[in-house]
């Protein structure tokens, strides 16, 4: 008897868009991990196999966050450069950005020149002095040119060389830590891609951010560092725990946030988060984030842009123009860069245009945004502590005008953006749009308490006199509160607002404006941007977090259903090779129920359609006597075969790639039941029995969304298959 039971590579691998079996993955896991233990006695260097086996993955999430650390900050320092080589460049040193060049005469001033080192294209072309109005339509027109050049490059290099390097890629790592598979989406490919096309993204000036691709790449490198240990490149499920703590180191280099960039991971895109993966995440994240400050890309010596501290306490998916992403991206990049030159601040990167909006006016603050009637430096002190309130002058009320517009603006062409074939990220558009409406809120409270100084809502909370509003302040809480109500995120969204302003005592109104634009956002609908993006896609990603309301039975849902053509199904016994081939040759079904036999259709097991093909092909080229005609067991004992000539098939014993204990339920199980065991089991297959385990049918994950989709108005056919 040939017996083909013994480990095959490829066993348990999966095909692209298939869905991982946790719980097989597991059994797995711990079969491999006492066979370590068992060898550990065998040798010395057994031994030392197990340590490493042990300690592997510490040094794996070590290489992720090195890695993830490294690209962080040579795609910061890249994006800089390529915004600012829009306006001009250094003289002398073109390597250099704006601030790098001015850095002995930095102004503050979004729309300023910078030094005289710092050079504008209209100034390089000779015609600076000469008229105005050509100076201005030169750097104009260089400013357009360059960002269309940065988009349009962006969008060829993602279609001829990476289509999965496009979008966020945070929707597709949430989904692949549910257990999916998508082949290629954190490849080699797609990581080179999307670190060159972010920047060039970003320079372009379109409404977007470089966040959710860092927490791509950041996945991309926990994939091709987790094949490098067996452990973790040959089981599913051991992969995803590297994949969760890529995801947080990628947070964490985004927005300088270890820990927020744990709590997202767990909170947010994680589907299995055991406690050792928490340590292991904040290890990884902690790294990342520490290589990220080494690298220094701010020149600042924080971890991000925009680090604050305040001193005062707080009182189109289906558009005819998606079938062609290139010029897609074009026609959107010239609206943006078009309108958005005119004003200074839709005119600069959209994480310079945050910083200057939640930074505190001071007395070296000498933007429009602080240009109130009154100093704040007096002439027997040289800084005021707390200034007094003053009315708003000429240029603030300008730079009102001009937030105003550009509040607007963001609005509307971020949800163009977001979408388009080009690396885009929604964290810093959110964020832009909310701290544009937070500073606006800000001055009007700040104006409000000086025009009515006796008000009973600020009268014993304010001395007369004296500023109790801080706008930048609001501009961070309305930052925090926008990129909640799209993203949806609470606890997470805090701490990393937390980590950005390093102020604990501002943790109250983050977590008021977390929570309150949540349920404003739910209102709306449960789901984030994230999650409505799944969907759009038709991923088949079954949230653990949502509950079943429904009444339905398992009978309900199952296949076959009434009319369809019967359950194929495999015998225990009697079956050839050659009937097996058939089977697998002419069905799509990505596995077989195992019966005793026709007649009584009482469940064995369940056998998986790639461990089938797997087995046969491998009993082929190890044994040229299995025939066609070869009798295949799915028994632990076969019976002895007959002695005849050499050139006899021999049987074929298949036990061991059989599940014997697959999950199943009764036909009268709720699906609240089954939903709850899909999802909390991550599961992709239950059968459905009698309770006399006759076999009636078999549900998959599919069918349980489908099923969902249906109940929900939704259509059905939209679940993404093979």
């Amino acid at each position: 008897i040939n017996n083909s039971d013994a480990n095959i590579d490829d066993i348990g691998t999966y095909d692209d868009f298939h869905t991982i079996d946790w719980l097989r993955e597991m059994s797995r896991n711990r079969l491999r991990h006492r066979q370590i233990l068992y060898r550990k006695k065998e040798s010395f260097f057994r031994t030392l196999k197990g340590l490493h086996d042990a300690w592997s993955g510490w040094l794996v999430v070590l290489l992720v966050g090195l890695a993830a650390g490294t690209c962080a900050g040579l795609i910061d320092i890249v994006t800089k450069w390529l915004t600012d080589v829009k306006l001009g460049t250094c003289s002398g040193k073109f390597w250099l950005n704006q601030e790098s060049c001015c850095w002995n005469s930095h102004t503050a001033e979004p729309s300023g020149t910078g030094c005289s080192e710092w050079k504008t294209w209209a100034t390089i072309f000779g015609v600076e002095n000469s008229n105005t109005g050509l100076t201005y339509g030169v750097n104009y027109l260089l400013y357009i040119v360059s960002a269309l050049i940065f988009a349009s490059l962006a969008a060829l290099l993602v279609k001829m060389f990476a289509p999965y390097a496009c979008g966020s890629g945070i929707p597709e790592v949430k989904t692949i830590l549910s257990g999916f598979i998508i082949r290629g989406y954190l490849g080699k490919w797609t990581l080179l891609i999307k670190s060159i096309t972010a920047p060039l993204a970003v320079a372009s000036n379109l409404s977007l951010g470089k966040e959710g691709p860092l927490v791509h790449i950041a996945s991309c490198c926990g994939n091709i560092f987790a094949h490098l240990f067996p452990k973790y490149g040959k089981n599913e499920a051991k992969k995803r725990e590297v994949l969760s703590a890529a995801a947080a180191a990628g947070v964490s280099v985004a927005f300088g946030a270890p820990v927020g960039g744990v709590l997202f991971s767990l909170e947010e895109v994680s589907y299995y988060f055991p406690m050792k993966t928490l340590w292991r995440s904040f290890f990884c994240a902690l790294t990342a984030a520490f290589i990220l400050r080494s690298i220094n890309p701010f020149g600042n010596s924080h971890l991000v842009m925009f680090y604050v501290t305040y001193n005062k306490p707080w009182f189109l998916k289906n558009s005819k123009l998606g079938n062609y992403p290139i010029l897609e991206v074009v026609v959107v990049t010239f609206i943006t860069a078009a309108a958005s030159y005119p004003n200074p601040y839709t005119r600069i990167d959209a994480s310079m245009m945050i910083a200057e909006l939640v930074k505190e006016c001071g007395p070296v603050m000498q933007n429009n945004l602080c240009d109130y009637t009154a100093s704040v430096v007096n002439a027997t002190f040289s800084v005021v502590k707390d200034p007094p309130v003053t009315p708003i002058g000429s240029g603030l009320r300008t730079a009102l005008w001009q937030l105003a517009l550009a509040l607007l603006f963001k609005g509307i062409i971020t949800v163009f953006t977001f979408g388009i074939k080009v690396p885009t990220g929604l964290f810093i558009p959110s964020m832009g749009v909310g701290a544009i409406m937070g500073r606006l809120i800000g001055v009007g409270v700040e104006q409000l308490v000086y025009n009515y100084p006796d008000c009973a809502l600020w009268k014993t909370s304010c001395h007369a006199g004296h500023s109790c509003v801080t706008p930048g302040l609001y501009a961070m809480v309305g930052a925090a509160a926008t990129l909640g109500g799209v993203t949806r995120m609470t606890v997470s969204l805090v701490v990393i607002m937390f980590e950005l302003t390093g102020g604990l005592q501002y943790i109250v109104p983050l977590m008021a404006a977390a929570m309150f634009s949540k349920w404003v956002g739910d209102a709306f609908g449960n789901e984030g941007i994230y999650d409505g993006h799944i969907r759009l896609n038709g991923y088949p990603f079954l949230d653990n977090k949502e509950e079943f309301t429904h009444t339905t039975l398992a009978t309900d849902v199952m296949r076959p259903r009434r009319g369809d053509q019967p359950l194929t199904v495999i015998e225990q016994e009697g079956m050839t090779v050659g009937d097996l081939e058939h089977l697998v040759r002419t069905t799509k079904y990505n596995g077989f129920p195992v019966i005793t036999s026709h007649e009584s259709q009482q469940l064995i097991g369940y056998l998986y359609r790639r461990d089938l093909i797997l087995a046969l092909e491998n009993a082929h080229h190890n044994n040229e006597h299995v025939l066609s005609n070869s009798l295949v067991y799915f028994t632990l004992h076969a019976p002895t075969p007959s002695l005849g000539g050499a050139n006899d098939p021999v049987p074929l014993r298949l036990f061991n790639i059989v599940d014997l204990s697959p999950i199943t339920v009764t036909d009268h199980t709720p699906m609240e039941i089954v939903v709850e065991i899909f999802s909390k089991l991550g599961i992709k297959t239950s059968t459905v029995v009698k309770r006399s385990l006759k076999l009636l049918g078999i549900i998959t994950k599919k069918d349980v969304l489908r099923h969902i989709a249906q109940l929900n108005k939704q259509d059905p056919d939209s679940i993404l298959f093979n």
